[in-house]
């Protein structure tokens, strides 16, 4: 049996949204489920001890960042879930979405959910948000791609063999594949070019994995779909990767928030190609709407950093659509950030509190905002869960919906 394997409890008539339990050497994981994103192996404020009442049951770190502060001490410490003081399941990315901000990202703030992006191939500058978190030059080529820290300006390399490396010393129950992520934009033959590179790196990755036989039976390697806007190839890559013998997908790519052939729902399409019993993550895929469109075709679990970073600019999400709680219009009002909801900040505080700490600028207004938000996230995850269990998947979905969006 595989370290990593998925157990479908139940399917949804009517879609491919299913409830079931992804199994990993830390524990299991109910899906599908919402995973909070811990960069440098810390989601933003918040302690390892508050995960569980959070609604967390894994997350998932940055290995371009742990590469460059902090590998040494992380596998010294025991690997990430122990570093942590985390028992459960733990997951790591690949450097891949660095590859796309950095090859493609010259002069734009980016998301995995963009407009306009432009595309500069070979040498690029990050724009002024980004340079705080990515390094401000790459090269990228078929071996992989040269860049410089963010921390210090040293030159560095990522090849899908190194990638395999650093996450192996990492010890997280699951990584990805190295990958050329995209802009939702870029035309049809750079997407093919990126989408092959991807394919090739993906073979690289898998065989650097199953030659470390003692980490083969420990972590569970994920393969990224690529393609673009483009049917034919987010087809063909899926069908590609599933094909390969990855004990999971990640769906790959960024998308735009209009409908239409650049959008995550046409993206969506491509998990139909896909081995059944194969786990499928929506990487960068957290805002609810998305989440539940996800779940509809089949995506297992997600992560994104939205919850955290818009709950430290006081943006939170309610069952009546999102809110600005530095706003005036909550400084007298003493009722829940959501009623209903059993997350900390709303078992424990008012909006007018919360208002507050915003507003005379008290770090514990960001944390507070940020527990809720992943609480949401996890929550609705779980009530999807149940309503897929309970054959009322699209009841839930479309009370949900409606409700906030109004």
């Amino acid at each position: 049996m595989r370290p990593i394997y998925l157990t479908v409890e139940k399917q949804n008539p009517g879609s491919r949204a299913r409830a079931g339990v992804l199994h990993t050497p830390h524990g299991n994981i109910l899906t599908p489920a919402f995973v909070p994103v811990a960069t440098k192996a810390d989601v933003k404020g918040i302690e390892s001890a508050k995960f569980e009442s959070l609604g967390m049951q894994t997350f998932i770190s940055n290995t371009y960042h742990l590469y460059l502060s902090g590998l040494d001490a992380v596998e010294q410490g025991g690997g990430l879930g122990k570093f942590m003081n985390w028992n459960g399941p733990t997951i790591t990315d690949s450097g891949g979405f660095q590859v796309f901000s950095l090859g493609s990202g010259f002069g734009k703030k980016l998301s995995k959910f963009s407009g306009e992006v432009a595309v500069e191939e070979g040498v690029s500058i990050f724009d002024e948000d980004l340079a705080s978190s990515h390094g401000k030059l790459a090269i990228i080529d078929d071996e992989g791609v040269s860049f410089t820290s963010h921390l210090d300006g040293s030159l560095h390399r990522f090849t899908p063999e190194r990638s395999v490396e650093i996450q192996h010393r990492l010890g997280a129950d699951i990584f990805f594949a190295f990958d050329q992520c995209t802009a939702p934009t870029d035309p049809y033959e750079f997407q093919k070019d990126a989408m092959e590179r991807t394919h090739a790196w993906a073979k690289r990755s898998l065989r650097a994995h199953r030659q470390n036989l003692d980490a083969d039976k420990k972590q569970g390697i994920y393969g990224i779909g690529q393609g673009g806007q483009f049917d034919d190839l987010r087809r063909e890559s899926a069908r590609t990767i599933g094909d390969m013998g990855f004990d999971g997908f990640g769906l790959g790519g960024s998308f735009s928030k209009k409908y239409g052939d650049h959008s995550l729902e046409s993206a969506l399409a491509m998990l139909t190609e896909l081995p059944s019993d194969m786990p499928v993550h929506g990487l960068g895929v957290g805002e609810p709407e998305d989440i539940l469109l996800g779940i509809e075709h089949g995506v297992d679990t997600f992560d994104c950093v939205t919850p955290t970073r818009n709950g430290r600019n006081g943006g939170l999400y309610t069952s009546r659509g999102k809110i600005q709680i530095p706003n005036a219009q909550y400084q007298y009002d003493y009722t829940p950030l959501d009623e209903g909801c059993e997350c900390p900040a709303c078992t424990n505080h008012t909006r007018a509190y919360i208002h507050h700490l915003f507003r005379t600028r008290e770090i514990l207004g960001p944390i507070l905002a940020s527990m809720h938000n992943i609480y949401f996230l996890t929550s609705l995850c779980k009530k999807a869960r149940e309503a897929i269990l309970n054959g009322q998947f699209e009841q839930f979905k479309d009370s949900f919906l409606e409700k906030y969006r109004n």
